[in-house]
């Protein structure tokens, strides 16, 4: 089988758009169309249901997905480590859900990349699932998340706790949530949405939802809004005169956690690099705070 094929059929599945999964492959959508179709006969199965603004997978499709996942994972993995087989490199990787990347691993992979050369490092950002099944069949070394899964055969520790604070672009005093203009909805787990629903009553419905701080960032800092931001994020704009703290509104606090596999194989590595992971405190990585 082509694993172009298990690409395609993954981007699709991403995009639900045919339309969109070609541009984001650099191909026409008549080719997408076709390696559909080609991965659909292989397999004898419809994949997808298609209509003409909302393609669905099938349950057939569901259930490729995570062999289809699997594939390209153990592929990665075995063209890195032929790769490294020579030079005799060791390799970590390292991955962690969307709303830890802004704050905490790209600061680490920092760390590690200046203190550990010898090391070849794989970072990746996937979904709290991805990184508890990946864990499990050993194929990640150490995940990164703020809501660790309870497998008996994961070993959790605590990293960071983090601060989130409300602040705003908008310099009129607020003293209401429903006050609040333009607020973004930040995804910092489980624990923090529930909290929310309870503490942050009445605010707005949110302008824009998203998993990742740079987003919000982004939209707050070219349209003007709202969110909920890490202290450490949010401290320099605040300095700089872009950002207000909203005193009206409760803080939270989370708490950033590291997993791993009891029986990694690079277990003497990932203590030296778990050591790392605790040693300082992160900061806003300077591509985000340079504007």
């Amino acid at each position: 089988m082509d694993i172009e094929l298990i690409k395609t059929f993954l981007e699709v599945k991403d995009c639900r758009h045919f339309g969109k999964a070609a541009e984001n492959l650099y191909l026409t959508q008549a080719a997408i169309s076709t390696r559909i179709r080609q991965l659909e006969r292989y397999f004898g199965v419809t994949l997808f249901q298609r209509s003409r603004n909302n393609i669905q997978l099938t349950l057939a499709g569901e259930r490729l997905v995570p062999h289809a996942e699997n594939m390209l994972n153990t592929l990665r993995m075995a063209k890195q480590d032929v790769a490294l087989a020579s030079e005799q490199v060791a390799q970590i990787s390292i991955a962690g859900t969307p709303n830890t990347w802004d704050v905490y691993i790209h600061d680490a992979i920092s760390k590690i990349y200046i203190d550990q050369p010898h090391i070849s490092l794989v970072a990746e950002i996937l979904s709290r699932e991805q990184l508890t099944r990946q864990l499990l069949e050993r194929t990640l070394d150490v995940a990164i998340l703020f809501d660790p899964p309870k497998v008996e055969e994961l070993k959790i520790e605590s990293l960071h706790m983090f601060k989130l604070i409300p602040v705003t672009t908008f310099q009129n005093q607020i003293t209401s949530p429903a006050e609040v203009k333009r607020y973004i909805m930040i995804d910092w787990g489980t624990s923090f949405i529930n909290w929310h629903a309870k503490e942050v009553t009445g605010i707005s419905i949110p302008a824009i939802r998203t998993s990742t701080a740079r987003i919000a960032l982004d939209l707050m800092l070219q349209c003007g809004g709202s969110a909920y931001l890490p202290d450490m994020l949010a401290k320099p704009f605040i300095e700089q005169g872009k950002f207000f703290e909203i005193n009206s509104l409760p803080t939270f606090e989370r708490e950033l956690f590291s997993a791993f596999h009891k029986e990694n194989e690079n277990e003497e590595r990932l203590i030296e690099i778990r050591n790392l992971l605790r040693k300082e405190e992160p900061e806003a990585p300077a591509i985000m705070i340079s504007r």
